[in-house]
């Protein structure tokens, strides 16, 4: 059977697999733009597990483990892979529901729900992916049970791994770019070294390290730090008035612990240390002085300390007290997230997320109320949107992703928040800003949805980057550092020249829109002044008469240019 503690540690070890090995997932990327990268969100979004358990403790059990763990990766979720991996966590939650240990049985049906849960969050799912992988590996746990009922969680585990790294290497006879690129799924990759972290604890009770945990130096323990420690343990409610402290010089030879007996007959929080030559001593008592003479009959006394808690504890709130004060106002200024309670006379907020003092800007003269930092290099959890959302007092939320990886996460934060939310599926800056435009709040919630849906789908958006690595992807070779053209999401062609690029980029952009009428072109933080005036200069020159052309300057990471025709 499976503890409580054995499951905690087993996703700790999972998460301390996937965050020390994710580098190699992100080299599994078959796109070669530069990206939040898988094994970067997998890991991010495990790690919030890993921490609440940590807090947690090990008296827990089986159900309890998973429902933190759950919880966490829901709230934790970065970009698609992220999302579904808290999905097949939260079948782990739904399967070991009230039990304080788990069978293999269990186990079994805690996969199949968690496999059940992500396929039908996604609308659309690619076989050769994570869903893939986990799957086939619930399918052989479901084989192997039915086979033997009575499977242990070991040998089933064992089923488990095996089926899934066999549906890994089979990922690129599925998903031909794979086979093409010479890789396997990078989603897949990441829940398979997330299994074998956990195994690692079923098979060998051993939690596989973090990387970064391994290399921090660990500070030699000492006599001092054993009474720090354990004097620094008591922190609860204030019980007596003086904390005193001192050291006991010892001349006599009576044993240290009858000294600790009389401490503990007038206070609490009694710490008492020892080595062949002095006593250390902590007490939190109402008679210092009574303390200290039945200490002079060990021996000397020196480095003696009194202090009155109750003024010290008044002083620590005001202190807090000015500290939170200072944190608001500093929040504030950065843009960070306070809560809002929903006020009744505000029917619609916006929450949109964006890369980019510029884009930024954009959004918030359009009306956005929270944005939202994140993008294609950094996808934001489910739960930084949250606050989002909650820093929104709106009855109901209309939520702008403006990134395919991102749609997922924002979905989650339907069922968290405490108002009414809508995501839209925006899936670049331009179909976000588009659907700001089309809002009318005369308009009904229903009415502006249709509104706001339709005005995104007519956005065609292009973005000019780079790659990020060499990469053989839909019939191109491409090389590290060339300049890449994507068209709706989609690669369009290489070039050498960035302008030039623009310039085919947006005639593709304008043969595909039925009615141009505009032309935005918005360049990022990479691309100066100078170069940002030539684009515009050589699109203004090639463009429809009837078409308008306007140059903003968003100051976005990863893409030089983003150009969108509506």
């Amino acid at each position: 059977m499976l503890s409580g503690p054995m499951l905690r540690d087993a996703i700790i070890s999972g998460a301390n697999h996937i965050s020390n090995q994710r580098q190699i997932v992100d080299a599994l990327n078959v796109f070669p733009v530069p990206d939040g990268d898988t094994g970067t969100n997998m890991s991010m979004t495990i790690s919030a597990a890993r921490r609440e358990l940590e807090r947690a403790g090990t008296n827990v059990t089986a159900s309890e483990t998973a429902n933190i763990a759950a919880a966490a990766l829901l709230r934790g979720a970065r970009g698609n892979s992220g999302v579904i991996l808290s999905l097949l966590f939260r079948g782990f939650s739904k399967g070991l529901s009230g039990k304080e240990q788990a069978s293999g049985a269990d186990i079994c049906g805690a996969l199949s729900m968690g496999v059940e849960a992500a396929y039908k969050a996604v609308m659309k799912p690619t076989e050769g992916t994570i869903l893939t992988v986990a799957r086939v590996a619930s399918e052989k746990a479901k084989e192997a049970l039915k086979s033997n009922p009575s499977i242990g969680v070991n040998p089933l585990w064992e089923i488990i791994l095996a089926a899934a790294a066999q549906a890994l290497r089979e990922t690129p006879e599925i998903l031909p770019v794979l086979k093409k690129a010479g890789v396997v799924d990078a989603g897949g990759q990441g829940l398979l070294f997330i299994f074998e972290g956990m195994g690692s604890v079923f098979f060998d009770g051993k939690i596989i390290p973090s990387a970064e945990e391994a290399d921090k130096p660990r500070p030699k323990a000492d006599f001092d730090d054993d009474f720090r420690n354990a004097a620094g343990a008591f922190d609860g409610e204030i019980t007596f008035s003086y904390c005193t402290e001192f050291i006991v010089n010892k001349t006599s030879g009576k044993e240290p612990i009858k000294l600790r007996a009389y401490l503990e007959s007038i206070g609490d929080s009694v710490v008492v240390v020892d080595d062949e030559d002095i006593i250390k001593c902590h007490v939190h008592t109402d008679n210092p002085g009574k303390a200290l003479q039945e200490a002079l009959t060990f021996g000397s006394l020196t480095s003696i300390k009194i202090e009155n808690m109750r003024e010290q504890h008044a002083a620590q709130q005001e202190s807090v007290r000015r500290e939170q004060a200072a944190k608001s106002s500093q929040n504030k200024e950065a843009g960070e997230f306070a809560y809002a309670p929903v006020d009744p006379s505000v029917e619609y907020g916006f929450v949109s997320v964006a890369a980019g003092d510029g884009i930024r800007q954009l959004f918030l003269d359009l009306g956005v109320n929270q944005v939202v930092s994140g993008g294609q290099t950094m996808n934001p959890s489910t739960n930084d949107i949250l606050k989002a959302i909650h820093a929104t007092p709106a009855k109901t939320v209309f939520v702008m992703p403006n990134n395919k990886n991102i749609i997922m996460a924002a979905e989650q934060t339907v069922k968290l928040a405490d108002r009414s939310v809508y995501v839209l599926p925006t899936k670049t800056i331009p179909q976000g800003l588009s659907a700001m435009l089309a809002f009318d709040g005369d308009q009904s919630m229903a009415e502006n949805q249709l509104a706001m849906t339709k005005a995104l789908e007519r956005v065609g958006t292009g973005q000019v980057t780079f790659a990020a690595r060499d990469s053989d992807f839909d019939g191109y070779k491409i090389r590290k550092g060339e300049i890449l053209a994507l068209e709706n999401g989609k690669l369009a062609f290489t070039e050498k020249d960035i302008t030039k690029a623009c310039l085919k980029l947006t005639r593709s952009l304008v043969r595909a829109c039925r009615d141009c009428s505009f032309i935005s072109i918005i360049y990022g933080e990479d691309v100066n002044e100078e170069l940002a005036a030539k684009v515009e200069s050589v699109i203004r020159a090639k463009a429809p008469n009837n078409v308008e052309v306007a140059l903003i300057r968003g100051g976005q990471p990863v893409y030089y240019f983003i150009i969108s025709v509506e």
